[in-house]
This record gives structure tokens, sequence and C-alpha cells, in this order.
């Protein structure tokens, strides 16, 4: 028996990633609104075949080159070896031919070299790098933050210098905030900057979880290292960005002495093992050269920026590690004999899919990742619109909106990608547990994503103190309305596949309604009892905003269906969650507003050893 598993979880590694194209090309125009955006003129000289033809490509890439070498990375891990940092065997090869084939240079700008598709080009394509291997699309995701903050900040000489480099990946790009004594409470790190008589900087200090912050997939590393001059004021007020190159960049752009930065050592984690993630020294050999982006004391302003852009990106890595563990469990339960079914008369064991619980978990895994799915990519649109609407009030609300949502897409995508992935281990049973038919790398790989970018609690938090009263309240009324307008459309459907799906999502828009209404009052009242309920809150949030775009999906796929063909997918999984997990969201908005005071009662007294 021990020897038939084996056999079949072999089977079951070999299992190649299948980029779903086709659930996000419907995601992009049924919920985005796709081709009413590009009928307006916001994505001029894009059209859905194009985009498709984008995916589809990036998918070939994702499941020929970087999936291969995602088991052998995550066994062998990055090395570090006499101070340098050496990723494992063909990574150098992929990342170069990501390079050439134009992946890295997709959403960066046409001045600089790039393709300038959109954010939600952008951000789909990131969830088929992530699904495929993780650990390698980290490098280019901290890229992607780094020309962001030189874009908005850095002098012409900066970025004509740097950029196009950076946008076709031949150099890479980190960010430096954390140290060893201030992890996100920012206001108390320690680099310093000495301002240099030629108007450069030289930077001292000490840099930990430096994801790619060394490596050997390209000439240079540009890292933007947060630091505080020595007359700067205390506290996050005097803190300023540098842009600091692993090795010094003369005058005609070729690469010069390496700069006064050394690797320390790298972390040995959970998982993401083959990204290197660095301890960096600067400035042991008499500071290592910086430059001023932005203005002094105003660094923490662009770093936000970079990490706005990456929060996205993260909650798209959820996305795509919840996609690739259901898929890796689909194929399990399709393989694994176990058990009779109840329709099965025979003597033979039948595929663990018969079984209603198995099949309730896959439906319960496969429904939160395309309701985070489409949470990302509507928060894409968002930061589209707010650079691309064509009018200032179009830009003006497009930004309040990806402000609102960018949280809830981080926080409410990664958890549920440690969810999905621990029931993809489920749905293993014991042989989930061994390393053997890789659904435990999905779950270790998923860990991190919580916690990086901001944990998971400061989403919480940013979503309930500073978003939540935008407008004093009148940003999320008003998408409290947008989403009671999709409950009403599907209660007015008449759609009988649709079983209880409007009731529930309309029962959901109102407990969001009540808990929504309840937090801005405690906001002003009793803020500490709207910290209490910025967790619960933000999960409901999520679970609400997911169950109206998987809702809105099941009325396109209705509307583009004939009357005789039956359920579409999109139908049993928006009717899936509606009446099996949307039903929490009642719960929540209960505990959000009367249980309060349960944790109030609970002290540090009471919590400790």
């Amino acid at each position: 028996m021990q020897i038939e598993q084996k056999a079949e979880a072999k089977g079951t590694e070999a299992m190649t990633y299948k980029a779903p194209v086709d659930d996000i090309m419907h995601t992009l125009n049924a919920v985005v609104g796709l081709p009413e955006l590009i009928d307006r003129g916001v994505y001029e000289g894009l059209d859905i075949e194009t985009v498709r033809a984008v995916l589809e490509e990036a998918g070939r890439f994702a499941s020929e080159v970087l999936e291969p070498l995602n088991r052998h990375g995550d066994r062998v891990g990055s090395q570090f070896t006499d101070g340098s940092v050496s990723t494992p065997e063909g990574w150098q090869d992929a990342y170069k031919r990501f390079c050439d084939g134009g992946w890295n240079a997709l959403p960066g700008p046409e001045a600089y070299g790039g393709q300038g598709l959109p954010e939600v080009v952008s951000v789909a394509v990131t969830e088929l790098w992530n699904a495929a291997n993780m650990a390698f699309s980290l490098c280019p995701l901290l890229t992607q933050g780094t020309i962001a903050s030189l874009l908005s900040h850095g002098s012409d000489e900066l970025k004509n210098r740097y950029l196009p480099k950076i946008v076709s990946g031949e150099w890479t790009g980190t960010m430096n905030l954390t140290e060893p004594h201030a992890g996100s409470d920012l206001g108390h790190l320690k680099t310093r900057a000495e301002r240099q008589a030629d108007g450069t900087y030289k930077i001292f200090g000490t840099k930990i979880y430096i994801t790619y912050g060394d490596h050997d997939l390209a000439d240079n590393i540009v890292h933007m290292v947060l630091a505080r001059c020595n007359d700067a004021p205390a506290g996050t007020r005097g803190i300023s960005l540098f842009l600091v190159p692993k090795h010094i960049v003369n005058a005609d752009g070729s690469i010069g002495t390496r700069n006064d930065i050394f690797t320390a050592g790298i972390e040995h984690k959970l998982g993401i093992h083959a990204s290197p993630t660095c301890t960096l020294k600067y400035g042991e050999n008499g500071g290592a050269t910086g430059y001023l982006v932005g203005e002094e004391n105003r660094g923490l302003n662009i770093m936000f920026l970079m990490m706005n852009a990456a929060r996205l990106a993260v909650g798209m890595q959820g996305v795509a590690v919840a996609d690739r563990a259901t898929q890796h469990a689909v194929a399990y339960a399709h393989e694994r004999p176990q058990g009779r079914g109840p329709d099965d008369a025979s003597d033979a064991m039948s595929p663990i899919i018969v079984h209603a619980d198995i099949r309730r978990t896959i439906m319960t895994m496969k429904s939160l990742t395309q309701a985070s799915r489409a949470i990302c990519l509507v928060t894409a649109r968002e930061i589209d619109l707010m650079h691309r609407g064509e009018t200032a009030e179009v830009r003006e609300k497009a930004a309040a909106m990806s402000a609102l949502l960018t949280p809830v897409a981080k926080a409410f995508s990664t958890d549920i990608a440690v969810e999905v992935a621990s029931m993809g281990i489920q749905i293993h049973g014991g042989m989930g547990f061994v390393e053997e038919t890789g659904a435990a790398q999905f779950y270790r790989d998923a860990r991190i994503l919580p916690i990086y970018e901001g944990t998971n609690g400061i989403q919480a938090i940013d979503l309930v103190t500073r978003k939540l009263p935008l407008g004093n309240g009148e940003l999320v009324n008003n998408y409290i309305k947008e989403l009671q307008a999709i409950a009403d459309d599907v209660q007015t459907s008449n759609q009988p596949e649709f079983g209880l799906m409007g009731q529930r999502l309309d029962e959901a828009v109102s407990a969001f309604s009540e808990a929504s209404t309840y937090m801005i009052a405690q906001l002003e009242s009793n803020p500490q009892a709207a910290l209490a309920g910025a967790a619960q809150y933000l999960r409901l949030f999520g679970l609400t905003a997911g169950g109206a775009y998987l809702a809105q999906s099941a009325l396109a796929a209705v509307r583009e269906m004939p009357a005789a063909a039956g359920t579409t997918a999109e139908v049993a999984t928006a009717r899936f969650f509606a009446e099996q997990l949307i039903t929490a969201a009642s719960a929540h908005a209960q505990a959000i507003v009367t249980g309060g005071d349960a944790l109030s009662a609970v002290t540090p007294e009471l919590l400790s050893v």
C-alpha cells in the first residue's frame, strides 16, 4: 500500500502547471470591465486579443521554463559561500530568457525601454510567474518597485543612468527597510547617511531580510535604502531614501568599482528557499556611496509608493500559490483511489474526488482563489484609472478606491493562500505531509505572504484607521452601494441555478454595511474598539467583495451561454461561495459590533507564560 501511494505521489509531482488563462480573461472581462475600459480609451492601443495572447505566452513560459526549476530550487536553495550568493542550477539561464523575452519590461515605461502595458495585465501575468515558481518571481517583483520609486522621485540623471538597465532586467532592484532592532516601526531605524562635497552620501548601517539582496542573476543590484541624515528630525519625519548600487555606475553607464556593500549571510527559512534573503552591511570600509532619491527627510513617502505596489503584487502571489495548490489537489483527487463512491456498485475503489467532503474542500479552495483574484484585478484596474483615467475626477476617485482596496487585496488574498495550501495538504492525506508530493512546499511558501510587505495585522489597522475614514466614510459607503447593486441584479435575474446566491449576498452586504457604520463611529469615540475588530472587518470586507465579484462573474456567464447549457463553472463557484462561505459575514459583523469588550478584558498579564 505504501509503495502504491508513493507511485501515485510521483505522478502528481510530475503534473505541470496549467495557466488559468480562461479564468483570468473571464474575470478581466466580466468583473474588471476590460472591454468597456478599452472602448473608453483608457487602454489606448490595447485589445482583448492582445491581452489573451500575452497571458497565453506568459503561461507557456511559466509552465515550460519556471516550473521545472521550482522543486529543485526548493530542495537546494540559494547558497552563501565566501561572501557571495549563488542561485540554484538553471536559474541564471531562466532569468536571462525571462529578460530576453521582454517579460521584465512588460509594465515598464516606454521612454526607458519598457512596453508600457497596464497594471491589470502586469498583475495578471504576475500570477502566472508566482504560481509556477514564487521564489524566482520575487526578484522581478522587487525590481518593479525600484522602477516605480525612481520614476516618481528620481532625478533625471538617476533615471537616465539606471532605469534602462533596470527596466530591461539587466540590473535588479531591492527594498532595504528592516534593521535588526526595527521591523515595521521604521521610526527607530539607525542606518545613517553622511553628506559628501560632491552631492553624494556615505551610507553606514545594517539591513536584514533583504529579498534578493545579493545573487548571481544580474550584473548589478540597485538597492533602495532608507537611512537618516545626521541632523535629521527624530522618528519617521527624518527618514530619507537613497539609491545605493552594488557596483558604482560610471558616467557612460558602464559598471565601475564595487561599492562598500557586503553580504553577511542569508537566512534559512521555512519556505521560498531559493530566494536569497540577505543581511547587508553598509559602510564597513569607509562608507557605501549613495544617491538621494527625492528630498531629504521625505524618503518614507517614496518608499510607501514601492510598498503599495508590492502589496498588490504580494496579494497576487497569494492568488498564485492558492491556484497552484488547488490544481495540484484536483489532479491528486482524480488519481487517488480510496473507498467507494456512493453511486458505485463495484468492489473497486473510487477516486477520492467522488466523495462529498473532498468536493467541498476543493470547491472551497477554488472559490476562495477566484474571489481573491477578482479583488486583486479590480484593485489593479483602479490603479490604472488613477494614472490613465479620462478626467481629474475619475483619477481622483480611482486613487481613493485603490487606497481602500489595496490592504484587502494584500491581506485577504494572502490569508486564503495559507488556508488553501493547508487544504491542499489535507486532500493529499498523509502523503501531503511529506515532501514527495510537492503539496507541502505550497504551504511553506505561502506562509511568508501574510508577514512581509506589512503584516496582515498592519493591513487591517491601515484599512480601519486610514482608509475607512476617507471622505468621512463616503468612500466605503459608495463602494457598499456598488456591491448592493450586484446583489440586487442577482436577485432580480430569476436564475433558478443561482439558488440562494442573491439572498446570501444581500445578507453579507447588509452585515458589511452595519459593521462599517459601527467602525466609523468607534474611530471617533472609542478607537480601541475599532482596532479590536480590525482583522474581523478586513475578512468581512474580503468575503463580501469576493462574493459580489463571483456573482458578477456568474451573471456574465449566464448572459454568454445558451439557456439549455446548464450550470456553468462560474455559476457553480459563485453559488457555492454564497451558500457555504459568505454566510460567515454575519458572524464577523456580530463579532465586530459586540465582541470588542471580550478582547478588552484580556490584559497582557493574562497572556503571560
